[in-house]
């Protein structure tokens, strides 16, 4: 800004000049990760980000790294040196991710996020047994945040008193917002170690979290895509496991 190096967050003064120059940035070092390919042509893609592994950052085994491994060049006028993804995801939150190809499709894309144009669903299991529908609005950040859910199934449990399967919809894309929220209603997510009480984490298994859907317009084509991703089929095995383990425990209790 008026010839120096600043940085992102700088506010501007009516007269500033702004000189963007494109940072020479090295190739990234290839993570024979293979992912699954959930969609891709030309200008995006979409993927499975598996639970465990950062989207980027300063560290070899990320989702940016395994790209350049799994998806096919662009040949767009405008094409990115290498696919990039348009959003994140928590190291723990397996689920779809959407990747970027082409500038054009990345500016779109970041552009559609911003007006909540594209639409994202999870699913989580829950310690506890919220109402049946539902909508959290809580500021994070001093920030508004919303979000709805829907109680799809749940169990009995010795931990908590139930265990339960919710579907999750953002509106707001907060930093944790769908930990914090879950939290705030008295059911937090399993295996959240921030939000959650010690008693009631479990120990090497991870946090019961997925983003299972997405719906979008196509940031070049325009045609509405819609895409779905099973629940985890550790989510199913937690719940059966937890109603044996509660059975068991008052069958011991009555005789």
């Amino acid at each position: 800004m008026n010839g120096e190096k600043t940085e992102g967050g700088r506010w501007l003064n009516e007269g500033d000049c702004i000189t963007w120059v494109e940072s020479e940035n090295k190739p990234p070092k290839i993570y024979p990760l293979d992912l699954s390919i959930i969609y891709e042509d030309n200008y995006i893609a979409i993927i499975e980000k598996p639970a465990g592994i950062c989207v980027s950052g300063n560290q070899y085994k990320t989702v940016y790294n395994a790209l350049g491994h799994n998806l096919s060049p662009s040949t767009a006028i405008d094409a990115l040196p290498w696919p990039l993804p348009a959003h994140r995801l928590d190291n723990q939150t397996r689920g779809l991710l959407l990747i970027a190809k082409t500038a054009g499709a990345r500016i779109k894309l970041g552009h559609d996020f911003e007006c909540k144009a594209i639409h994202k669903i999870y699913h989580a299991l829950v310690v506890g047994k919220p109402e049946k529908k539902g909508e959290i609005k809580v500021d994070i950040d001093e920030k508004k945040a919303q979000t709805s859910y829907e109680l799809i199934s749940y169990t009995p449990a010795c931990k908590g008193g139930y265990l339960s399967l919710l579907k999750l919809t953002p509106h707001t894309g907060r930093t944790h917002q769908l930990r914090i929220h879950c939290a705030h209603i008295g059911s937090p997510i399993l295996g959240d170690s921030l939000y959650s009480k010690e008693e009631l984490l479990l120990k090497n298994k991870g946090l019961f979290l997925a983003a299972t859907g997405i719906r979008l317009s196509h940031p070049i084509i325009g045609d509405h895509l819609s895409f779905d991703t099973a629940i985890p089929e550790k989510f199913c095995k937690r719940m059966t496991y937890e109603k044996r383990r509660y059975d068991h425990f008052q069958n011991s209790h009555n005789s």
